[in-house]
């Protein structure tokens, strides 16, 4: 079999559509993101994206030609939900601030895409976004190696704290706080500063981000500001 490179579907050109109005590569990404929502990465294949869109796998074929393919194209799709601000600002730190809170409301609501994203990010909406990043960081005066470090501490951020949250959304929260803090009372000998000051846990999500991605924005403003 040959292998086909992730990412390629943005690399070949597109076919031209077929005359199955009912079918588009807009609401085979739209079931497919659907799909991953509910079910997640494992359970998505190309016959069981068939038999939601009632149709063939031969027909779907026809408007992408690989399970990945599907998935670049599901990743974008999340993507395009992190509104890009109209305009800028004026303000490099405001600019940067509401995308990357877009971008992680976005990954909270399909908290499957920390996953893929390791492949290669070429879709329109990916690069947009990057695009917008990218400028705003060069409006503050960051360029070369400097601006490629800020833009990576920004995105691992938002694709950290996002797969943390995503992933305690399966305790029960309340519990496991209480859980922690007397474990960390009782051993407190071992442990005296996250017995007085607290373990991050469950509690606080929007809070916490908003607090760290301040500090890395604090961070870049005071490198920029001493040359």
């Amino acid at each position: 079999m040959v292998k086909r490179a992730a990412g390629g579907v943005w690399l070949r050109p597109g076919r031209s559509q077929r005359n199955d109005p009912p079918l588009s590569r807009e609401r085979i990404v739209a079931e497919a993101v659907a799909l991953l929502d509910e079910e997640g990465i494992g359970r998505l294949t190309m016959r069981r994206l068939a038999e939601r869109l009632d149709t063939g796998s031969t027909t779907l074929y026809w408007h992408v030609a690989t399970k990945d393919d599907v998935l670049d194209l599901a990743l974008d799709a999340v993507f395009g939900e992190a509104a890009v601000p109209d305009g800028t600002s004026g303000d490099w730190r405001a600019d940067v601030t509401a995308m990357m809170t877009a971008w992680r409301a976005a990954m909270l609501r399909h908290p499957w895409t920390g996953v893929l994203l390791g492949r290669p990010l070429m879709g329109p909406n990916v690069l947009e976004r990057t695009e917008f990043l990218h400028a705003a960081l060069t409006r503050a005066g960051l360029t070369g190696a400097h601006l490629t470090a800020a833009a990576y501490a920004l995105s691992h951020y938002v694709i950290g704290s996002a797969m943390t949250q995503a992933a305690w959304r399966d305790h029960d929260e309340a519990a496991t706080d209480e859980a922690v803090a007397a474990h960390l009372s009782t051993h407190r000998d071992h442990y005296p500063t996250l017995a007085a000051q607290g373990l991050p846990t469950g509690g606080g999500w929007d809070t916490s981000f908003d607090h760290g991605l301040d500090y890395l924005l604090d961070g870049i403003a005071a490198r920029l500001a001493s040359g």
